[in-house]
């Protein structure tokens, strides 16, 4: 058995600030040229997938940082040109896409890549999204979670529109397609109107790669219920542990296997020539943060008050969770999660998170050979499937991990790397959809 591997394209890394440093360059994530360079590094080395976040919406540090710049359907659409074996991992919005042009672009781009395709569907909470839809107020949380079961149950449907054998290809008896293999949707429901079908058949994988990342209690559902991956967040392997056995739990009640789910552990690596390079390097990019300010940040998000910044927050001193509309459920899991393993004052979370505010995904700090013990120690312990690997710095950690880091495991026999005409759904040991499953019987309530 082995994990898998995703890698993020997310530029200028995860210390959103990365673009100050020297070497840096402020315009990258607008270069099409450096995203090509990091897909065919992704592909040589045999990485699963690429991926990209995205919002459709300029986020609320952009006098601080680069938003995410290219659409990434269209810029992964390119880089899935220019590489043989890579999956595109491209996120997309349920609250402000159509069940069926959404499902038309992906399994188009499922049949262009001959099976590389994947979307990671998020509910997406930004007023500055709703706006620019012309929404006067974004759908609250359960809104949201109903309408995103509802959207991927009708995604699934039109996936299924044509049956195996729907195409004839008669040319003596000029019968091109028989209608009866091919199947209107029919769909009615709270959202949505859908009669279907799409124009063509299904791709390759029959269903594109279908990864969803609410940490919330309707994610979790919609997730287990429907989704092929979860991408998730932890900041302690205990934490993971029990997620990935509650998602497998969860799937099963929903009628699947527990193997039909697969859990992708996102997690930053800073990986340095070696150790003393790893946490030099880690310096110069916290020295880049606005330190303090995320840091109180960090207090507001966990519910406390003014405090002093270097004292150390307990678990126990915690509010309850509020169940906000918007943020992260699963980083303020994680985060409260750290904190009761080891208490750490509001500027010791600024380091432990890449300066991500109220928290973020684990970042680990050291020379290929140690991130890849991390790595393995992670995966043996059960805590994920396999990794969504994020890059403290991408302009310097994507290569350093492609080339240094993915040979060890490859060596260890933790990682098998892609091959030509394989697709994403085979590599990632995921089974075909099974059409006519009958998903819609699922709870989708929050």
């Amino acid at each position: 058995m082995s994990f898998h591997l995703v890698a993020s394209l997310m530029t200028p890394g995860h210390f959103r600030s990365a673009w100050r440093l020297p070497a840096a360059d402020p315009a990258a994530h607008l270069d099409i040229d450096y995203y090509q360079r990091l897909a065919r590094t992704a592909d040589e080395a045999g990485i699963d997938a690429i991926f990209l976040g995205d919002s459709p919406a300029i986020g609320p540090d952009i006098a601080r940082n680069p938003a995410n710049g290219i659409d990434p359907l269209v810029l992964l659409g390119n880089l899935a040109a220019v590489t043989e074996r890579v999956g595109v991992l491209i996120t997309s919005s349920t609250t402000y896409n159509s069940p069926y042009n959404l499902a038309r672009r992906f399994q188009a781009l499922d049949i262009v890549t001959k099976g590389r395709a994947a979307v990671n569907l998020v509910t997406t909470y930004a007023p500055k999204a709703a706006a620019n839809f012309g929404l006067a107020e974004t759908p609250d949380k359960p809104t949201r979670y109903r309408r995103a079961h509802e959207f991927l149950q009708v995604v699934r449907d039109l996936w299924d529109g044509w049956e195996p054998g729907a195409i004839l290809a008669d040319k003596e008896a000029g019968r091109y397609a028989d209608p009866d293999l091919i199947h209107e949707t029919g769909h009615r429901g709270e959202f949505f109107e859908v009669a279907g079908p799409l124009p063509t058949p299904a791709g390759p994988q029959g269903h594109p790669v279908v990864v969803q990342a609410g940490g919330s209690e309707g994610g979790l559902r919609l997730g287990s219920a429907l989704a092929d991956v979860i991408f998730t967040v932890a900041q302690t392997r205990a934490k993971a542990v029990d997620f990935r056995d509650d998602i497998r739990a969860r799937a099963v009640a929903a009628g699947r296997s527990a193997d039909a789910v697969k859990v992708s552990l996102g997690v930053i690596v800073l990986v340095g020539e070696d150790e003393a390079d790893a946490h030099a390097r880690a310096e110069e990019l916290y020295a880049t943060l606005p330190f303090d300010d995320i840091a109180r940040a960090n207090l507001a998000v966990l519910g406390l008050g003014e405090r002093d910044l270097d004292e150390p927050i307990r678990a126990e001193e915690l509010p309850d969770i509020p169940v906000a509309e918007g943020g992260s459920a699963g980083f303020r899991v994680s985060t409260r999660a750290l904190l009761a393993e080891r208490p750490l004052s509001a500027r010791e979370l600024v380091r432990a998170t890449a300066g991500v505010p109220g928290g973020g995904h684990r970042l680990v700090v050291g020379s290929a050979e140690q991130i890849a013990d991390d790595l393995e120690a992670w995966w043996r312990a059960r805590a994920a499937d396999g990794f969504t690997i994020m890059y403290a710095d991408t302009a310097v950690d994507f290569d350093r991990f492609a080339h240094q880091v993915v040979p060890i495991l490859v060596e260890r026999g933790l990682f098998r790397t892609a091959t030509p005409g394989t697709t994403l759904r085979e590599r990632l040991g995921l089974p075909l959809w099974e059409r006519d499953r009958g998903p819609a019987a699922v709870d989708a309530s929050a």
